[in-house]
């Protein structure tokens, strides 16, 4: 057989790392740009929480380690304690994530399984829409309309029926935890839904047709191929529901009724820590104020972090091999 000549030869061209001559290689210049900019993330977190501690530091010179479990807040006397809105940030949005949750996987799996093209596109351009209403407006509607509606209705019959439980006790205010829990359900499960349906919808279909064939039913399907493969993903679309909910400001701040009180009944009004940050902190009466502020604007960069982390852990748990899987 005669060998091809050099004409007829594949030139393979390998572009070198480094070359005095020739100066940076583009990949080489690439991928300095990307870990600057990875690292620059990290830079602007470090930056901000540094700044907020210091900003902090009067506040913590102060009260010390008894501003966390402090429940008194008292501007004009200088005392201020954390507690109530670590307690009101955290109940109302771990209550809106259970309630959302649920709401919002069914919701991308009538999209994704059960509706026909046509109606999975018209509800999930539905959701899309939910989500891009402005956090004001809902705040608006919730303190005009849906305050009003719960202290009518709901909430004399839950006191009426459930008032021996705690976590129904007391006078129908209409501005509550109730309300907050409510409105940060509604605002979250737009973001939880349209984050499942793209996982969903990224599964490969040969795991349902590998279901069916195998004799399973609609429900088995999804069951056993479906929700099994996309399991991370809605995991990490709750993870972002929460981040969503423990730091929403405006909705909640009008229809919780911002009173620092730690309750159990979801029927009294509470408070968050960016409530008050958004409440008081232009009306700051003293420096020793604004510090306190920007230390519960620590503690909420604290807590939302150790979230997080906690929910990475989650995340790792989950998708770690089991048994004999590679």
């Amino acid at each position: 057989m005669p060998r091809p000549s050099h004409a007829e030869r594949p030139v393979i061209f390998l572009p070198p790392r480094w070359n005095i001559k020739r100066g940076l290689n583009g990949d080489f210049l690439f991928k300095g740009v990307t870990v600057l900019f990875a690292i620059s993330i990290l830079g602007i977190l470090l930056l901000m929480a540094v700044s907020m501690y210091r900003q902090s530091l009067p506040s913590i010179h102060t009260s010390g380690w008894s501003f966390i479990p402090g429940k008194e807040w008292d501007p004009v006397g200088g005392t201020f304690g954390a507690l109530p809105y670590i307690y009101g940030s955290l109940v109302s949005s771990l209550l809106s994530l259970a309630l959302a949750t649920p709401l919002s996987i069914a919701t991308a799996l009538f999209i994704t399984e059960v509706a026909n093209r046509r109606v999975g596109g018209m509800i999930a351009a539905l959701v899309e829409l939910l989500a891009a209403i402005p956090s004001v407006i809902y705040g608006l509607w919730g303190v005009l309309v849906m305050a009003p509606w719960l202290q009518r209705t709901v909430e004399p019959f839950l006191n009426d029926h459930l008032g021996f439980l705690p976590f129904f006790s007391g006078p129908p205010y209409g501005v509550s935890m109730l309300a907050a829990v409510l409105i940060l359900m509604i605002m979250i499960v737009p973001i939880i839904t349209s984050i499942t349906k793209e996982v969903l919808l990224a599964i490969p279909d040969s795991q349902r047709e590998a279901a069916v064939a195998l004799g399973a039913t609609r429900w088995e399907m999804i069951r056993m191929a479906v929700l099994p493969y996309g399991r991370s993903g809605i995991l990490g679309a709750v993870i972002l529901g929460l981040g969503r909910a423990i730091g929403e400001t405006m909705a909640v701040t009008m229809v919780i009724g911002n009173t620092p009180k730690i309750s159990l009944s979801l029927l009294d009004p509470a408070y968050t820590m960016p409530s008050v940050i958004a409440n008081e902190f232009a009306e700051a009466s003293s420096d020793l104020h604004a510090a306190a502020l920007m230390e519960i604007g620590l503690l909420l960069l604290v807590v939302t972090l150790i979230i997080n982390s906690l929910a990475r852990l989650l995340l790792w748990g989950v998708n770690r091999p089991t048994g004999g899987q590679a």
